[in-house]
């Protein structure tokens, strides 16, 4: 009786040290997506801001390297540039978090060349292209290289690198998986450019191809519901534990 007693006790002391580190384990996931939520909200408050707010004038070059993706990206800058007459890149697009006007096709990347000389890379807008036809492109962005300014406004953005499960740049296509514009610049030679891009507000050619537009936040945000089920697994997992307690002193 005593031998079976001190093995219950041990088998109680096993499960109850298997249920405390889940609980621990659960209730740090909900922890977790708490303060994933919170950032989140800052997040799209502070984009929402930037996004609304008036345009400035854009950095002169001496600032670029000061530029942060944290602190500058999806800033609405205006500025004059000429679009160089140089290839243009594709890259695909199968929908957008803040354009939620544009789905599946490719953007037109364009260099566009400053009064200073400097260049800089422009996003002039959404290609709707299912089989990334490059005619259907070239016949896009070719009416934009005219030789004169343009007076532009939109947002600044960083550049993202192709990660290990990006697709594989087509260079006869001249198609990219991410936008990765140092990429771009030097296989297509458009020399050095700025360390960001422009996303294209404005102006829309006569077409309306290639589509730029305004940028909108639709961030995902479910993590208060994820939180709330990490919670709740964790009480499951208290309740029963404490079930399966009551029930062994019971029988004892």
């Amino acid at each position: 009786m005593n031998a079976s007693r001190r093995r219950g006790s041990s088998a109680g002391l096993g499960l109850g040290l298997v249920a405390l580190v889940m609980v621990a384990v659960l209730v740090g996931l909900g922890v977790w997506q708490l303060r994933r939520g919170a950032e989140k909200h800052a997040l799209i408050a502070a984009l929402t801001e930037r996004l609304t707010a008036a345009p400035i004038a854009l950095f002169p070059p001496a600032d670029w390297a000061t530029l942060s993706s944290v602190r500058d990206e999806f800033r609405r800058v205006s500025f004059s540039a000429t679009y160089e007459a140089r290839p243009d890149a594709m890259v695909y697009s199968s929908g957008s978090a803040v354009r939620p006007d544009v789905g599946l096709g490719t953007w037109a990347f364009l260099p566009a060349r400053l009064a200073d000389g400097s260049v800089l890379v422009v996003n002039t807008g959404f290609v709707q292209n299912t089989t990334q036809d490059r005619n259907q492109q070239d016949r896009a962005v070719k009416p934009l290289v005219t030789g004169q300014p343009v007076a532009m406004t939109g947002y600044l953005r960083f550049p993202e690198e192709a990660g290990a499960l990006t697709a594989s740049t087509s260079r006869d296509k001249r198609l990219w998986f991410s936008r990765d514009i140092g990429a771009m610049a030097q296989a297509l030679g458009w020399g050095n450019v700025a360390p960001f891009y422009i996303d294209l507000e404005t102006p829309a050619p006569a077409s309306g191809v290639p589509k730029p537009g305004p940028l909108d936040v639709h961030l995902k945000d479910d993590h208060l519901q994820y939180a709330i089920t990490w919670f709740g697994l964790a009480a499951a997992v208290l309740f029963t534990f404490g079930f399966w307690w009551r029930s062994q002193h019971r029988s004892t």
